[in-house]
């Protein structure tokens, strides 16, 4: 259920949502444009991959800076606009996977389910998706989740939870922690319960394992980040040097979602909450993206505090790379490293008891052999 569906939520008029659509299309005509100019063949790679990264570099943060400088009713009528899109230009592309999607809900709360249609699951992976807590929707996400199911040999759900600001701090918490408390009730294959997110989610992750250790819920088995937001204090260096090489807009908005509430908070705060009870962990980051700084400083944090991790800084690549660039070596080889630590994990005692399984150093850099070859594994340094 998108958010322009919920009662209450306010949602502009077709006509207006009609003219907010065109000016969508003039704002990427306009990053097109941009794109000439900044010699976008230049770069690591090839012309041509050098040039798709740049392009989706610019329509994304296009995308992001025109849909935030809209009142929120627009917001919610143009996301619903992008919601209806992708219900029908998605599903080919999921089912090419060998993955099957369907709408249903959990503890009250929509999403959706993808499970492979070639084997049985070997565990469920509860998946939040990103959008800086105000946007998208499992939808939007349904191809990424479709390679997450194949690799994984899970079944995926995806909870549609609350956005603010007409749901801030926490809602989307209260959400989650519902559709765990239903998905251990009820049973999960194998025993095995896997949490999983990117941008927003990985951050409302942390804030679900928190909740849970408060409430005392059973941990997940093993947790999956993608350019996590680990701190919404965003005073780290990166935010600065790597402005104009993210896909993120410089000025990340967190008032709607906070409202108020204090952005140190352990409870949202990955930089300050206690990991010490945090099962395997594995994070993937760009190395051009504003959070990097702060996720380095979360891998040293699960390092300190003897959490099993596998840690995997990619060069010249921006936020939550493998959602925006499925095609690309690096998200592939991603998605490779995500089946195998769910694998590993799958074949290990329960975390509370688990030798650690890898301890990457805090920044481990994936370093990519030449030309078009796949990037490798993290590996240790001195």
């Amino acid at each position: 259920m998108v958010m322009a569906s919920r009662p209450g939520v306010q949602v502009a008029s077709t006509p207006i949502a009609a003219i907010d659509t065109v000016g969508l299309g003039g704002a990427f005509l306009s990053a097109l444009a941009r794109t000439a100019f900044r010699r976008p063949w230049s770069g690591p790679e090839g012309p041509v991959r050098n040039v798709a990264v740049a392009t989706t570099r610019e329509l994304v943060r296009s995308l992001m800076g025109y849909m935030t400088s809209l009142p929120i009713d627009e917001f919610r009528a143009l996301e619903k606009v992008l919601d209806d899109l992708s219900q029908v230009a998605l599903p080919p592309f999921v089912a090419v996977q060998g993955v099957h999607a369907e709408h249903s809900s959990v503890a009250g709360v929509p999403g959706m389910w993808f499970r492979s249609t070639q084997s049985d699951p070997r565990g469920t992976l509860l998946y939040l998706h990103g959008g800086g807590y105000i946007g998208t929707s499992p939808t939007m996400y349904s191809v990424f989740m479709a390679h997450l199911a194949r690799v994984t040999r899970c079944q995926v759900f995806a909870p549609d939870y609350r956005l603010a600001p007409e749901f801030p701090y926490p809602a989307a918490t209260d959400d989650v922690l519902a559709v765990m408390r239903a998905l251990l009730k009820a049973g999960v294959p194998d025993d095995r319960l896997f949490v999983a997110g990117d941008s927003g989610g990985g951050g409302l992750a942390g804030s679900v394992l928190n909740a849970c250790v408060l409430s005392g819920v059973r941990l997940p088995d093993a947790v999956v980040l993608f350019s996590p937001e680990v701190s919404l204090r965003l005073g780290k260096p990166s935010v600065r040097e790597n402005a104009a090489l993210d896909v993120l807009p410089w000025n990340v908005p967190t008032n709607p979602y906070l409202h108020g509430h204090s952005a140190e908070d352990p409870a949202v705060d990955l930089l300050v909450q206690d990991l010490s009870l945090w099962p395997p962990t594995f994070v993937s980051y760009g190395g051009d993206e504003v959070f990097r700084d702060p996720i380095r400083d979360f891998v040293e944090r699960l390092r300190a505090a003897g959490v099993p991790y596998q840690a995997h800084e990619v060069e010249h690549m921006f936020h939550v790379f493998p959602f925006l660039l499925p095609w690309a070596y690096e998200s592939r080889e991603v998605y490779r490293q995500v089946g195998d630590f769910l694998a590993m994990v799958s074949q290990t005692a329960p975390h509370r008891t688990a030798e650690p399984l890898v301890n990457t150093p805090p920044v481990a850099a994936t370093t990519k052999p030449a030309r078009r070859r796949r990037a490798g594994s993290a590996s240790p340094t001195a």
